[in-house]
């Protein structure tokens, strides 16, 4: 099976990072907003996890993935501390997934307000992830879109 970084670097393929990361919020917006209650307890596949779980995981990763930017810019070669996204999806059912996306609006605009401000050697600057090695503030960028697609398709399902 495909590690998730890559996975996510395959869906984003040739597309502009910058672009699904604008997009994302309204396209959220709409497929929340689209679905019925009994949605958004229902697993996109077995196994898986609910789309209120789905909802509310992205907000979770939008405020991680900004702190670990600001991280980076602050402190280049920081240290960023992995965490276990099953640990967290645990209290999940019972938050409210409307506030979920409006937290991911209102930070992914944020985040992207934030990269307005970046130098060339901010984009190139690396952190280390214990787990994958070093990684750029451009292959962050682009593995959260990568990671928007993912999520996106298993919500629209």
């Amino acid at each position: 099976m495909t590690d998730p970084a890559t996975r996510y670097l395959e869906l984003l393929g040739s597309l502009d990072a910058i672009e699904v990361l604008q997009a994302t919020p309204l396209r959220l917006l709409e497929t929340f907003e689209s679905l019925a209650p009994a949605d958004l307890d229902a697993s996109y596949a077995p196994d898986s996890w609910t789309r209120r779980e789905v909802l509310i995981h992205l907000a979770d990763m939008e405020l991680v993935m900004g702190f670990r930017f600001r991280q980076l810019a602050a402190v280049p070669g920081v240290e960023l501390q992995p965490f276990d996204q099953d640990v967290w999806a645990r209290r999940y059912r019972q938050l409210d997934p409307s506030l979920a996306v409006e937290a991911f609006r209102s930070q992914r605009a944020l985040n992207l307000a934030l990269f307005t401000s970046f130098s060339l050697e901010d984009w190139l600057v690396e952190a280390y992830h214990p787990e994958r090695g070093f990684e750029s503030m451009d292959l962050m960028v682009r593995m959260l879109a990568g990671h928007d697609l993912d999520h996106l398709r298993q919500l629209e399902v």
